[in-house]
């Protein structure tokens, strides 16, 4: 027996995934040059916005695992993006964004602007212009 199968084009759930899709692909690239994903930047900008956050509050900020924001903790230190000032067993950590880091967060939000006018801006398609323009609305309107 086959099944044809059409996915449901006009369901909101299925267009905002390949929408997401789309758009972190393309940060991601735009982000390559600044040795930056999603995730780091998204984990990078948690550190900076929430100074004092532990590792399990950057998880659920993040959507990831404590392993996993702890292996990436360790991999911006290493690029000397961040700092844990206590980072010793037992303590609970104090991970605050480095000069370097914050220099790095301002190239980040400059590219992210470029995409964001890429993808959703005056000369994007009009679809995708009303979509972006619906996103900012709902969230800050």
């Amino acid at each position: 027996m086959t099944t044809d199968f059409t996915p449901p084009v006009t369901s909101p759930s299925i267009i905002v995934l390949t929408l997401a899709r789309q758009v972190e692909t393309e940060l991601n690239s735009a982000l390559a040059p600044l040795d930056l994903t999603v995730r780091k930047l998204g984990l990078l900008g948690h550190v900076a916005g929430v100074p004092g956050a532990s590792f399990s509050d950057l998880a659920r900020m993040s959507g990831i695992t404590v392993q996993t924001v702890h292996t990436s903790v360790k991999a911006l230190a290493r690029a000397g993006l961040v700092r844990d000032r206590t980072a010793r067993a037992g303590a609970a950590s104090t991970i605050e964004v480095t000069e370097a880091g914050a220099a790095v967060l301002a190239d980040a939000r400059r590219v992210v602007a470029e995409v964001d006018a890429r993808l959703f801006g005056a000369d994007a398609d009009p679809v995708r212009r009303r979509v972006g323009r619906g996103i900012v609305e709902a969230f800050t309107g």
